[in-house]
């Protein structure tokens, strides 16, 4: 194996650079069956491995480790198939079969970059071997390298809006299928009935990095629904059969938004699942510790206000986040009550609680004293908006079920408020990279100024522009986008929350909770852990403040910072 660089991603992040596939392969097969102390993920892509851990002080520690490790691939022993200890569970690597209809619309297109023609295409894609090197971009989309070269063609230039679910796909040396309708800029050359991603499946993937998967053409073929028959028995309940559940909290209205969320599914990188979780963790367990309940209980998170929740059995709630006023009213629609922010009160039987427009935040969190009892999805009952996975977004009707206390677990304290925004500036700290050597120095000299987000924000990121030029400085210098100092693109690589990710418009999106695993714009800094709870408050309009800091002590760097890459 042969790494060329380290870099931060972050506190308690390293991006691992290496010299080609094969070495990506062998620190990635490491790492899963040897984690090192205090390891959350190993993130394989092209050329790089995203490692994320616990803390600070681990990650300090490999990144002196990650270069001394020797490591060979046995390339015999990834094709053959093997156990692999993981975390939570046991998997098999094995040989997959991928039936394929070749029809797709770049199938020709293909053939004559490759001067092939379509059916040396369709015989070079079946005649070898593929390997799933890492997942990413979408949960199932696992890309696929060959054994040799000889399909290897760019991507589209210009990206498709919608692509099949389903469709067959080439681009820049690897293969993959897509699993869902989605946008995307591969070469599409055929596609297959095979599904790729189903969450009642015990491994939700078909394919998973370290299997193989052997191509196979076949003729169109037809999707038989499974229909009813007069000897086929309905066992579900009738409506009448289904009792609803006794302690509950039964949603009237949801605002703009409210989901339900936890701390979220980390360690699923590889199957292109984020982490997903409250986007302001810090608030949803202080409204957890306020009722009583573990801090990985499910709660509701609320948008911009407008939330209504009527009790069924009497209840005990908080709220944290944003702050909102609160109202109580009877079940004849009287005020009852305004409850205090960050403190326990009760909600009985048929009252409901009704959450205000926030003065100052943006996502508010609402426990239960016994936490939201819904089905977990893939270990954890949070809603994930980029991949779908989790419970449906709440809306009118939906019925909460509030789960029973068990043990003793006090009611807490009223506390002060968690919320770290400003009235009108929010100053947030960066580590430098990993890729701010994409960028020139007057780049990084504007990162420091103010920048205002966008209404186009949401749980995947947020989008921020230049501050209008009054605001942009205190000598009134004009606000300026991040310019990049280098051409062409970057392999797509593993990314964490808080990534500063630079499109080529060069105004920057803050990655939050739902973001993808991997992406392919240049990253030039990585908001602190400490701060992302702040970050996941801004609302539209605000200004943010961007100050580099050291990653070891937090302490500011001065301006026009040195190159923070580590060449081991």
């Amino acid at each position: 194996m042969s790494v060329t660089g380290l870099r931060w991603a972050g506190r308690r992040g390293l991006l691992v650079e290496l010299s080609d596939l094969e070495s990506v392969l062998a620190l990635h097969t490491r790492l899963r069956t040897k984690p090192l102390p205090g390891q959350l993920e190993a993130v394989a892509a092209a050329a790089t491995v995203l490692v994320t851990f616990s803390s600070h002080a681990t990650t300090a520690a490999a990144r002196q480790t990650l270069p001394q490790l020797e490591l060979e691939l046995d390339a015999g022993q990834l094709a053959a198939g093997r156990e692999i200890t993981i975390e939570r569970e046991i998997t098999i690597e094995r040989e997959i079969t991928i039936e394929v209809v070749y029809d797709g619309e770049d199938l020709a297109e293909v053939g004559r970059l490759t001067g092939l023609g379509a059916d040396g295409v369709v015989a070079a894609h079946t005649g070898q071997l593929w390997t799933a090197a890492f997942g990413g971009f979408a949960p199932g989309f696992t890309y696929l390298v060959g054994e040799n070269s000889s399909v290897d063609v760019p991507r589209r230039s210009s990206p498709r809006t919608a692509v099949p679910a389903g469709s067959v796909a080439l681009a820049g040396g690897f293969s993959a299928v897509y699993p869902r309708q989605s946008p995307g800029g591969w070469q599409l050359i055929g596609h297959t009935d095979a599904v790729m991603w189903d969450l009642e499946r015990e491994s939700p993937a078909l394919v998973r990095p370290g299997d193989t998967v052997r191509y196979v053409a076949v003729r169109e073929s037809l999707r038989l629904a499974a229909s009813s028959t007069a000897d086929e028995v309905d066992s579900s309940p009738a409506p009448d059969e289904v009792r609803a559940p006794e302690s509950a909290l039964l949603v009237e209205s949801t605002g703009l938004q409210s989901l339900l969320e936890d701390l979220g599914r980390p360690g699923l990188g590889d199957l292109g699942v984020s982490a997903a979780g409250a986007a302001d963790q810090q608030s949803a367990r202080q409204a957890n510790r306020l009722v009583g309940n573990e801090p990985g209980a499910a709660v509701v998170e609320n948008l911009l206000g407008g939330l209504t929740v009527r009790a069924r059995g009497d209840q005990v709630l908080a709220v944290a986040g944003a702050s909102v006023p609160l109202e109580i009213r009877s079940p004849t629609g009287q005020l009852v009550h305004r409850p205090a922010m960050c403190g326990p009160f009760a909600l009985l039987d048929g009252e409901t609680l009704s959450l205000g427009a926030p003065a100052l935040g943006l996502r508010s969190y609402v426990a239960a004293r016994g936490g939201l009892d819904v089905p977990a999805v893939l270990g954890s009952r949070s809603t994930d908006s980029m991949s779908g996975i989790g419970p449906a977004a709440l809306a009118p009707g939906t019925v909460l079920p509030v789960g029973a206390v068990e043990g003793v677990r006090p009611v807490g304290l009223s506390e002060a408020s968690t919320l770290g925004l400003g009235q009108t500036v929010t100053e947030l700290r960066v580590v430098l990279g990993p890729r701010e050597d994409w960028f020139s120095e007057d780049a990084l000299e504007a990162l420091r100024q103010d920048w205002v987000v966008t209404e186009q924000s949401n749980r995947i990121g947020v989008r921020l522009a230049p501050a209008p030029p009054a605001a942009a400085a205190d000598d009134g210098a004009p606000a300026r986008a991040l310019q990049r100092s280098r051409e062409g693109e970057l392999p797509s690589e593993g990314a964490v929350a808080g990534s500063l990710q630079v499109p080529p418009s060069g105004h920057p999106v803050l990655f939050l909770a739902d973001h993808p695993v991997t992406g392919g714009y240049p990253v030039i800094a990585v908001v602190v852990p400490e701060d992302l709870p702040t970050a996941a408050q801004l609302p539209p309009g605000h200004r943010v403040q961007f100050t580099p800091v050291d990653p070891a002590t937090l302490e500011p760097l001065a301006p026009e910072p040195a190159f923070q890459g580590i060449q081991p």
